[in-house]
């Protein structure tokens, strides 16, 4: 709750806990959500499981948990997606996640990252029109 007696949006907790990590976690999951953002402007930012940042379209996108010695970034439908980069490094027996464990002073494939959420967005945007019966509409061509 804020002083006013409002509860804080899903952005003002992913703000805090950015805040709270003054350290290279913090600066890490800061460019993350930069990158998802720059990617997909109309991507929903919410707040799971006591604490976890998420982004959504059209259902989770990832998610970006942070622990002492790594920042992870857990896509939800992971193993659907095509890999060309080997971004993924974690989580990578299951049938369904994937994940990208960020180290302090790894540097970030941007381009290959921002390929990977835009194919997360495509894929939750192409099995929500299925769902609905219509076509996707949120591809932007030569995105």
């Amino acid at each position: 709750m804020t002083k006013s007696g409002t509860q804080k949006t899903p952005s003002q907790l992913i703000d805090a806990r950015i805040k709270e990590l003054d350290d290279w976690r913090g600066k890490m999951l800061g460019r993350l959500r930069a990158l998802i953002k720059e990617v997909d402007p109309e991507v929903v930012e919410t707040w799971k499981w006591r604490g976890v940042p998420v982004w959504e379209h059209g259902g989770i996108i990832c998610t970006g948990e942070t622990y002492k010695a790594v920042v992870k970034m857990t896509f939800a439908k992971g193993a659907a997606l095509k890999d060309p980069a080997k971004l993924f490094n974690s989580s990578l027996d299951g049938n369904v996640r994937r994940a990208i464990d960020f180290h302090e002073g790894d540097k970030i494939d941007e381009k290959a990252l921002k390929a990977l959420v835009r194919a997360a967005v495509a894929l939750n945007t192409s099995v929500a029109s299925r769902r609905r019966g219509t076509k996707s509409t949120s591809a932007r061509p030569g995105a």
